[in-house]
Order: structure tokens, then C-alpha cells, then sequence
């Protein structure tokens, strides 16, 4: 039986009606699947999935009054981990630079803070975060892939605190 790629990502949340209004409504992506999950010891769930295109989902999971589990963490997962933020996120495929550049004006003229267009030369990108702190991109796939970029070396310096083209959220 062959992979098909990836079927969901599951995420946490502190705010679930904050997380669907961004993802609804900012980003487009419907809510296809709500739940609440009840605990025999008390407290519950709400889980609610978007699709994100391609037949793939993102979910997340807002818990309330669950024994132990803490009624306040970082749900951006970044700092709670004290890495930068680029290291844990998720990326949106786009087919051109021109969707790309529309879904930064989109992102923009809703009032979220997003980097300019990143060129790392095989991928373009733009940077913006969620509710929960979490950062996400979409990305548009430049060129095709070859033999050599699957040679690990040294490709790009970039900085890994304060300003850098993947952290500048100022929409220039």
C-alpha cells in the first residue's frame, strides 16, 4: 500500500474560537470535522479540522478543565521550546508568484502582520502567524529539484536572532 502523503497535523490551542475565526476567516479554510470530547474525569475537548486543500487537514485542540493538563501553555510551540520561531511551522503550497504575492496583499489588507516575498532561491516564500503565536507560510516551489540539492551543504548565512527576511513581520 503506498503513502499518499500526509492526512492531518494536530495542533493545541488556548483560544479555539480565536484559531477558527483566523483560519476561517483569514485564510479560507473551511472547518470540516468538530468535536468535543468529554473525560469521564472531567473537563473536554473541542477539536475542530480545516481542509487545507489537497485532501489534507489541520486540526487543533482546545482543552478545558482536563486533569493534568495545564490551563495555560504556549501553544505556539517556538517559545515554549526557546527556538526561533522559524524552526516548528507550517507551509501552504501556492502554484505561482503571483498567487503568492495576492495571498500576502489578502493576509495584509486583514490587518496580519507578513514578511516580504523570501527568496531562498528554489522556494519563495512569505511569513505570518497565527493566534497562537504559531508561524506559517505559504510558499511557491520556483524551480524543479535536482541531484545536487539533495547534497547537504552549506547554501545561505542567515541570522538566527533579531531581524532576518523569514522573522521581519514590518509589511513592507
Amino acid at each position: 500500500m503506498a503513502a499518499r502523503g500526509w492526512s492531518h497535523v494536530g495542533l493545541s490551542t488556548l483560544d479555539l474560537d480565536a484559531t477558527r475565526a483566523f483560519y476561517e476567516d483569514v485564510l479560507g479554510f473551511k472547518a470540516v470535522r468538530c468535536d468535543i470530547l468529554e473525560f469521564e474525569e472531567g473537563g473536554r475537548i473541542r477539536h475542530v479540522f480545516f481542509d487545507t486543500g489537497g485532501g489534507q487537514l489541520i486540526a487543533f485542540m482546545e482543552p478545558r478543565g482536563v486533569p493534568g493538563i495545564p490551563l495555560e501553555y504556549d501553544a505556539g510551540i517556538n517559545r515554549g521550546l526557546g527556538v526561533p520561531d522559524a524552526f516548528y511551522h507550517f507551509a501552504f503550497e501556492v502554484d505561482s508568484l503571483e498567487a503568492l504575492e495576492a495571498k500576502r496583499s489578502a493576509l495584509i489588507a486583514k490587518g496580519i502582520k507578513v514578511t516580504p516575498v523570501v527568496d531562498h532561491e528554489w522556494m519563495k516564500s512569505i511569513y505570518f502567524k497565527d493566534p497562537n503565536g504559531l508561524m506559517l507560510e505559504y510558499a511557491w516551489q520556483c524551480r524543479e529539484l535536482g541531484p545536487d540539492d539533495a547534497v547537504i551543504q552549506v547554501r545561505d548565512r542567515i541570522r538566527l536572532r533579531g531581524p532576518s527576511p523569514v522573522t521581519d513581520f514590518r509589511n513592507k
